[in-house]
């Protein structure tokens, strides 16, 4: 431990990092694909495989360049993985606005799939904030590992690390400041999870106009799902 604690004293160029593992996003992804390929048909806006199929191929170009660790990145390759954001986010908006407008304009019989379809539309508003929040903030998570602070976009969110090299050594010696601390996607998980659950903030603040809005966006997607559609389904199964 103490050896640990020493090394996270070391300040490594940014450029020397191995960058962030590629598993966990495609993970994710496929998490995110396999929930929207689940639910009913009626939530849907195109055949059921048309969009997972999209996903897909958005997704095969990003392994190839970047197939173990993210290191590597274009112009093209940043659109892509920014487009496949935007596809999973907005199929899943849009899924949810198709199951209010059932539960307000339709006659709701099978409560049960209704609680199920609810928790998928939820979850993957988790993950596909989560994975917006990662590939927008600072430069994504090519940048953050492999170029220098001084050469960052502005930050979008203000981590708890990033303010805590002042605080008792065991502390500030995880700090960005003293560490080089980055980010990685479960960090951005994180702050999914716990907007779409205190549909706020907790412990790290969005900073840009554009992470306020996102937020804002999904702490409403939450609500409506918590408040609407999973109360309406309890109802109907009674």
């Amino acid at each position: 431990m103490v050896k640990s604690r020493v090394e996270a004293r070391v300040r490594h160029p940014r450029h020397e990092r191995r960058g962030e593992a590629r598993l966990p996003g495609v993970v994710v992804t496929l998490i995110a694909i396999t929930l929207y390929v689940a639910l009913p048909q009626q939530l849907l806006v195109a055949p059921r495989y048309v969009l997972p199929a999209l996903e897909l191929l958005l997704l095969v170009p990003l392994v190839a360049v970047n197939p173990k660790r993210l290191t590597r990145q274009t112009k093209a390759i940043r659109f892509v993985s920014l487009t496949l954001v935007l596809v999973i986010a907005a199929s899943n908006l849009t899924a949810l606005g198709i199951l209010i407008h059932e539960l307000i304009h339709a006659d709701v019989k099978d409560g049960r799939s209704l609680l199920v379809a609810a928790l998928q539309v939820w979850l993957t508003n988790i993950i596909a904030f989560g994975l917006t929040y990662w590939e927008l903030d600072r430069g994504g998570p090519v940048a953050r590992t492999q170029a220098p602070r001084g050469d960052l976009p502005l930050a979008d969110f203000r981590f708890s690390q990033d303010e805590n090299s002042d605080a008792v050594e065991e502390v500030a010696d995880g700090a960005s400041v003293t560490s080089d601390w980055v980010p990685t996607l479960v960090d951005y998980l994180y702050i999914s999870v716990t907007n779409s659950t205190a549909f706020s903030p907790t412990d790290t603040m969005p900073l840009s106009t554009r992470a306020k809005l996102l937020m804002s966006v999904e702490s409403v997607a939450a609500l409506l799902t918590s408040l609407l559609v999973i109360a309406r389904a309890v109802s109907v199964l009674h």
